[in-house]
């Protein structure tokens, strides 16, 4: 008998699906492009391009929602060509957090997850 068994994961953070309705301006290695965000957590996203780009690139992210203005920065994680990045936010404002938690909340990740806390790397100055 054969048996299956989970692969780890190294995520800590749960990503929750956008099913289209989250977009994103974001500029990283002096190209910029609008993406839709495929999945969301308070440590990253995932954004559909086929723009290339490699790991360990620095990125600024505009979220275009109705919450008003999220602003972050983040760093490219991960590539999955022809497809899309995976990108871990290095930086939030504070006046832009709450905005980013109504936002998750909005999404249903609050009632998905225990109440807790929600943490966002700050950023010192815009």
């Amino acid at each position: 008998m054969l048996l299956q068994t989970a692969s780890p994961t190294r995520r800590f953070k749960s990503r929750i699906e956008t099913f289209g309705g989250v977009w994103v301006y974001w500029r990283c290695g002096g190209a910029d492009d609008a993406s839709r965000v495929r999945n969301l957590s308070v440590g990253g996203l995932f954004i559909e391009t086929r723009m290339p780009t490699v790991v360990g690139t620095k990125a600024r992210l505009e979220f275009l929602v109705q919450e008003g203005q999220i602003r972050a920065d983040a760093v490219v994680r991960h590539v999955q060509a022809g497809h899309g990045l995976g990108l871990k936010f290095t930086a939030l404002s504070n006046g832009d957090r709450p905005r980013l938690a109504a936002l998750m909340n909005r999404l249903g990740y609050l009632s998905r997850e225990e109440p807790k806390a929600f943490w966002f790397p700050s950023r010192a100055a815009i």
